[in-house]
């Protein structure tokens, strides 16, 4: 399968509520490398690269985020340049 980047920005409720913590552990889960921040408009913005399919899951679960997070949209950008590390690390 091919590899595929994107970057996405999460906005609703999503500092404050661990959203940054879970993404880390749900892209760890699916073998994904990249990373996550907040941003100071009270966004958070993720960098995810791996396999399409994982990449895909991995969208859908941002549109919920974890329990306490209130997701009222995702704006994805495609075929991002950027590398990615080889991991996926929380960034401040």
């Amino acid at each position: 399968m091919t590899g595929k980047t994107i970057r996405a920005r999460v906005f609703g409720i999503v500092q404050g509520v661990c959203f940054r913590h879970y993404t880390r552990l749900k892209a760890v889960e699916l073998g994904l490398s990249g990373w996550v921040r907040n941003l100071g408009d009270g966004s958070v913005e993720t960098l995810i690269a791996g396999d399409r399919k994982n990449v895909a899951e991995m969208v859908e679960w941002l549109h919920t985020g974890p329990p306490h997070a209130v997701v009222k949209s995702v704006r994805t950008t495609d075929d991002v340049e950027e590398p990615a590390a080889n991991s996926f690390e929380i960034r401040r």
